[in-house]
């Protein structure tokens, strides 16, 4: 047997992972080194890949590296209909040219870490959008409302008087049909998408398919503790520059450092232990091991040369408390309200989270920490840096 090949196989399965299903069957193809289809789909509901999604990219890398098949599928059919496996409320319906605006740069973004050239690639609409009210009837009799209403969240939710629609109780089916129409041997996801792969297997075993294994990836938290998520705006996005990406993952707790470095890097687990072991010894400084995890990431999407820049960047500019040289102008025709400034600058998502930000004490101008909603942008401030947080800085340009 190959040390070197089963050594790789253990960590693939155990790195980030919470479950495997059928460890011993997969391990034993993975080892006999058949050409395995590896699934994996992603809904478009958002323009950016996250590094929570990234998690599983990172663990098909591994694999292709190994000389597996990725199929990726883009799922801008289910985008539309929506997953609330991980929601605590209905996730609304996405239109088309909704979810058309936000798969444009999917695969660029994939293959930041695939090698897209060798990745078979789909959009589930190519099937899921040609069945037939029969064919959906006889696909649904597979399962049992029961199994659906037993999901923790979906229970939750029908216990609270919640609606619960019967567009989500679909959703499943449609995964699992995925999983029939491209012969998937195994299926990848988050440890929050157990029903649904899970639901793949008994959708190919009605279709006279062997079953395909799956691997459940660890959930990572976003940069507010909450689970990665494009509806709470806490992620780290690929296709972030590397100098906002460093300065997130500087912005996140201590106690994620491990996780990440485990779930979002391919640093040695051993030299993890170690940073783990030194930071619990007061050893290591929690924020050296941050530094270098955030270089770390960076580099992955970004590049050596632009991981060491973005690093420079940060203790500079936050650790030195300097300002930035090259920080983005915003030009003002006329008197306008700080909170619209916020929002049109991208600083914020919304007029409330521009109020919300400056109430909290995040906002200031050239270090003048501003506390008032009603606040205006005026000639007074021409050429003066307004600072967002940690990272956001706009220089204000007055044309009048």
């Amino acid at each position: 047997m190959d040390k070197k090949l089963e050594k790789q196989i253990d960590e693939i399965l155990t790195r980030g992972v919470s479950e495997v299903i059928d460890r011993e069957n997969l391990k034993k193809r993975l080892l006999s080194g058949e050409k395995l289809r590896i699934k994996l789909g992603i809904d478009p509901t958002s323009p950016n890949i996250h590094l929570g999604r990234a998690v599983t990219l990172l663990k098909l890398r591994d694999l292709q590296q190994l000389g597996h098949q990725i199929v990726f599928i883009i799922g801008d059919f289910t985008a539309q209909i929506g997953d609330t496996s991980d929601k605590e409320s209905e996730r609304p319906m996405l239109s088309k040219e909704t979810v058309e605006k936000n798969l444009e740069t999917y695969l660029e973004q994939a293959g930041k870490l695939l090698d897209m050239q060798k990745v078979e690639s789909h959009r589930n609409s190519d099937w899921l959008g040609k069945l037939t009210y029969s064919e959906i009837s006889e696909q649904a009799n597979i399962f049992s409302l029961a199994e659906f209403s037993a999901r923790e969240n979906i229970k939750k939710r029908l216990n609270e008087g919640k609606r619960v629609s019967l567009r989500e109780v679909l959703y499943p089916l449609m995964q699992g049909y995925d999983s029939v129409m491209i012969k998937a041997d195994v299926e990848m996801g988050g440890n929050d998408q157990r029903f649904n792969i899970l639901a793949g297997r008994e959708m190919q075993k009605h279709f006279d398919q062997e079953p395909q294994d799956i691997i459940l990836n660890e959930l990572i938290e976003g940069t507010d503790g909450r689970k990665m998520s494009s509806s709470w705006g806490n992620t780290i996005n690929l296709n972030d520059d590397a100098n906002t990406m460093f300065g997130k993952v500087m912005s996140m707790g201590d106690e994620l450092i491990v996780k990440y470095f485990i779930s979002c890097t391919r640093v040695p687990i051993a030299e993890v232990e170690k940073i783990e072991k030194e930071m619990t010894s007061d050893d290591l400084n929690p924020r050296d091991a941050k530094l270098r995890l955030a270089g770390e990431i960076v580099e992955i999407y970004h590049g050596e040369e632009a991981a060491r820049a973005a690093r420079e960047y940060f203790i500079n500019t936050f650790s030195k408390k300097e300002i930035p040289t090259d920080i983005p102008e915003f030009k003002v025709e006329e008197s306008k309200k700080l909170v619209e400034v916020l929002v049109e600058s991208g600083n914020a998502k919304s007029l409330s989270d521009a109020r919300r930000k400056i109430e909290q004490g995040g906002v200031s101008i050239d270090d003048e920490k501003i506390i008032d909603t009603q606040a205006e942008i005026g000639k007074n401030e021409n050429g003066k840096v307004l600072k967002i947080g940690k990272m956001g800085f706009v220089k204000i340009v007055f044309n009048k």
